[in-house]
């Protein structure tokens, strides 16, 4: 028997919209510490990880493990039936296949109860390496989602160049050229941890994406390492996170 109950439901709205542009179905793995998901887009280009502890709830309880495979978009959908300020109950028996989500009024005076069906998904889980990165960076999510969509105006890649004088983004296309590079500074907020300068160039359109979860945090870490994926992470309060992993664009020597 899995319970779990959320207030308010903004913050599950929030996760789903962050999770649906890049994955239409994945499978929420709920165990006693909480609930992970793990799942690769359709093009298996970039990973998505979530990771929700027990303690963000107001009630868990998970009698054993259950893992529930959703269609986020049709998920959404049912989410969009509560207020913001409802709290919502996910509720699921041992060998389930569907979910109930009751969602409640402030005082109560309202209360609204619908199933959704389960999907059978077949999930490979891969296992991501520790991985110490040469470039960390924090900045302002809103910040990092402006540079996002106007670096998307000039190309469809965006190269991130980091260095002890700080990170640069840069976009050249038929429109032209854009940069823009941040240092260190406590008016913007920026923090830069460098061990080895590094520059690597990624398909900014999933980068884009990466910024539907602008909402969740007021700031976004980016970790660059050679020869590894880009980390993009989401605190989700004190209680877990999201994870945007990004293969680097590796340059063709025929072309």
């Amino acid at each position: 028997m899995l319970e779990a109950r959320l207030s308010p439901t903004l913050l599950l709205k929030k996760i789903i919209e962050a999770l649906k542009e890049i994955i239409a179905q994945g499978t929420l793995d709920c165990s006693d510490s909480g609930l992970q998901l793990q799942s690769m887009d359709n093009s298996h280009v970039s990973l998505v990880v979530l990771s929700l502890q027990s303690d963000c709830f107001v009630k868990y309880r998970c009698d054993r493990n259950v893992s529930l495979g959703l269609d986020l978009k049709s998920l959404a959908k049912v989410l969009k039936c509560a207020n913001s300020d409802d709290t919502v109950t996910i509720k699921a028996i041992d060998k389930p296949d569907k979910i109930q989500l009751i969602f409640e009024s402030d005082g109560k005076e309202r209360t609204a109860d619908y199933e959704l069906k389960l999907l059978n998904l077949d999930q490979d889980h891969l296992g991501i390496p520790d991985t110490d990165y040469s470039c960390v960076v924090q900045l302002p999510s809103m910040e990092f989602a402006r540079i996002c969509r106007d670096m998307s105006m000039f190309s469809e890649s965006l190269t991130i160049a980091c260095s002890k004088q700080g990170i640069k983004f840069s976009a050249n296309g038929d429109l032209g050229s854009a940069n823009i590079q941040l240092s260190e500074g406590t008016k913007m907020d920026v923090t830069i941890e460098v061990k080895d300068p590094l520059t690597q160039t990624f398909a900014g359109r999933y980068l884009n994406t990466f910024t539907k979860a602008t909402p969740l945090a007021d700031r976004v870490k980016i970790c660059l390492a050679p020869e590894v994926p880009l980390l993009v992470e989401y605190p989700i309060e004190d209680y877990g996170y999201i994870r945007y992993y990004l293969a680097p664009k590796v340059d063709d020597p025929d072309s």
